[in-house]
């Protein structure tokens, strides 16, 4: 006797046809969230969710069974059995190697990722038009253990205020974490290097006015209670899960998008599978201006230039990049303090 045949759907999706198969499949086993709830909450959630991918080429973290299974990094998109209109860009890593990531044109390619068992969406900081120029500039404040979703929400108004001063707008959003996110567009006129200097100095400034609250400090064992400005996020080939991407947690919680007004307030477990299309519907996208006005970093990079003189110079890359020139070396600061022979752990 053969078994039953599992359900497949099809739905249009952005002026295409796009298979659903397994949609009871269960994806967030806490929750009984099912592969359907996924796939249905992505098109709940088109507009944002395009305004922060469309043409960017985007890293698909994927979980086929579920967030309990087995999660793998999708860097290139295969070469068979995809549908013939799904697009691609070509990017490089800092290896040297390079690969076509999915490259989202329209909703439909979130919807075909969904149903390959994408969970959280990884975009670059680029668009397809020139893979080598952000046109994101990424600050990513990580709470270390002693400090919290507050503590992170407190840094981000610092951030506000350097860049009010610069005269230029951050769009802040959840981590879907304890993190927050703020975004700025920039012209793409600069390179990564550039733009991470850029991070850089402007994470440095921030840890000036506030030093008990903020650090820039790489090495774990130096930043303390203290939220970190993690500047490596602009590094080639570094990503972020980008706003209304799901989070890959027992919560399903999302990388929400909100005012500066009510971060301070915000709880962000609140927004889940369940509630950010209500919240987008009833509230719009509340970075649906990001694009409006792309801004000149020179200021930064002028700061940047500053530190250097003073004897601030680069920061440790992430370990699985090449030196970079100018970089120091990349030894955790006790093992640097060890007298010469100590081979001691």
């Amino acid at each position: 006797m053969g078994g039953t045949k599992a359900a497949v759907a099809e739905v249009e999706v952005a002026g295409h046809t796009v298979r659903l198969s397994s949609p009871d499949r269960v994806i967030f086993p806490q929750r009984g969230f099912t592969k359907a709830d996924v796939f249905h909450y992505y098109l709940a959630v088109g507009d944002g969710i395009m305004r922060a991918l469309r043409d960017r080429p985007t890293t698909l973290q994927r979980f086929p069974e579920g967030v309990e299974g087995e999660m793998f990094f999708q860097k290139r998109v295969p070469t068979r059995g995809v549908p013939s209109w799904v697009t691609t860009a070509e990017i490089t890593f800092p290896s040297g190697r390079s690969a076509a990531e999915l490259c989202p044109a329209d909703l439909a390619h979130v919807a075909w990722a969904a149903q390959m068992g994408t969970i959280v969406f990884h975009p670059w900081p680029v668009r397809a038009a020139d893979v080598d120029r952000p046109d994101e500039l990424r600050i990513d404040l990580d709470p270390q253990p002693g400090t919290d979703f507050a503590d992170a929400a407190r840094a981000a108004t610092e951030v506000r205020a350097v860049l009010d001063e610069l005269g230029a707008t951050g769009w802040p959003k959840t981590s879907g974490g304890r993190g927050v996110h703020v975004y700025l567009r920039i012209a793409p006129r600069w390179t990564f290097t550039e733009v991470r200097r850029a991070t850089i100095a402007l994470a440095r400034e921030v840890e000036r006015r506030c030093p008990d609250l903020v650090t820039t400090a790489w090495w774990k064992e130096e930043r303390g209670s203290r939220v970190f400005v993690d500047y490596n996020q602009m590094a080639r080939d570094r990503t972020i899960a980008c706003a209304y991407s799901l989070r890959a947690n027992a919560r399903a919680t999302v990388s929400t998008p909100v005012t500066w007004d009510e971060l301070p307030d915000v709880d962000p477990d609140d927004f889940d599978l369940r509630t950010v299309p209500a919240r987008l519907t009833e509230r719009g996208d509340p970075h649906t201006g990001i694009d409006d006005a792309p801004w000149d970093i020179t200021p930064l990079l002028d700061w940047a230039e500053r530190d250097a003189a003073a004897g601030q110079g680069d920061l440790p890359y992430p370990p699985d990049h090449p030196k970079m020139p100018g970089e120091p070396k990349r030894v955790q600061p006790s093992r640097a303090k060890r007298t010469p022979g100590d081979d001691s752990a």
